[in-house]
């Protein structure tokens, strides 16, 4: 099946375009997911006002009812992610799963119900030793964000924003690691929280759950690695057809190498979503 001009940019692999033809010809069995900063939202100074996309989650409400599977995959508590993405009030939306805190949490629109298991211990201990630490490397107005289960250095804002995360990652990292933590960079951030839970194990997770046999993923950081990494081992057992999108920026490209298909910014990957609507005719 080739695949209709509407859906240009196509895949660049051949292993891409076969999954999304496999999308088009059978989405009831496809679930699509999605990271959400960088990815549906725009990366912003504040992060309390990163809201998503408001075409993106248009284009996601019209393709929901057409798909086996929607779900968000994101390191924000899933409640940030409902506030920020105002999904719960898309009537297309009413089978989304969000997968929060890396895995950690869910929320499903189905239920409306949110699982949220208690933080690792050891994040209560680090969050009182980070101020210091800033202090100390000089960077005392870099914006800390307390998400529960864990904590978010980020540089953005200061003078040298890329400078200063290469300085913060190894003390950081050293305190983390002190007390059983990783510490994992970002567009500019620097996050602590428990290494046992990642988008990959979350994903796998979601797709024996639904039984889904073609999966669109897009993701834009480092942290979405492990999903590709997951992704690309199913693809390659045979397991699943996948579409890797990555969301490319001037601050992080490492996705881009691996990705069947490339969109730079939110707001194109919001383009090629409403074209995917039409293309299915949702």
């Amino acid at each position: 099946m080739s695949l209709p001009a509407v859906l240009e940019p196509h895949p660049r692999t051949d292993a891409g375009a076969a999954a999304l033809a496999s999308l088009l010809l059978e989405p009831e069995h496809a679930m699509l997911a999605f990271d959400f900063d960088g990815t549906l939202a725009p990366i912003v100074d504040d992060p309390e006002h990163a809201h998503a996309s408001e075409r993106s989650v248009a284009a996601m409400d019209r393709i929901g009812p057409c798909v086996g599977k929607i779900a968000v995959v994101t390191g924000r508590p899933v409640r940030t992610a409902l506030r920020l993405g105002r999904f719960a009030e898309r009537e297309g939306l009413s089978d989304l799963t969000i997968l929060g805190q890396y895995g950690a949490e869910r929320w499903d629109a189905e239920t409306g119900e949110a699982s949220e298991p208690p933080p690792h211990e050891a994040v209560d201990v680090i969050r009182g030793k980070i101020p210091a630490l800033l202090a100390r490397l000089g960077m005392a107005e870099a914006r800390l964000e307390d998400k529960g289960r864990a904590l978010v250095v980020h540089t953005r804002g200061l003078v040298d924003p890329l400078r200063a995360q290469q300085l913060l990652e190894e003390p950081l990292t050293a305190l983390a690691r002190e007390h059983g933590l990783s510490a994992e960079p970002g567009r500019y951030v620097v996050e602590v929280r428990d290494p046992s839970i990642d988008k990959g194990a979350a994903l796998r997770g979601l797709v024996a759950e639904t039984g889904t046999r073609t999966i669109v993923y897009a993701g834009d950081d480092l942290g979405d690695l492990p999903a590709y990494a997951v992704l690309d081992g199913m693809r390659a057992r045979g397991e699943a057809e996948v579409v890797l999108i990555a969301v490319a920026s001037d601050e992080q490209r490492a996705l881009m190498p691996r990705a069947d298909l490339v969109v730079h910014g939110p707001e194109e990957l919001a383009s090629w979503l409403e074209r995917l609507a039409d293309a299915l005719g949702c």
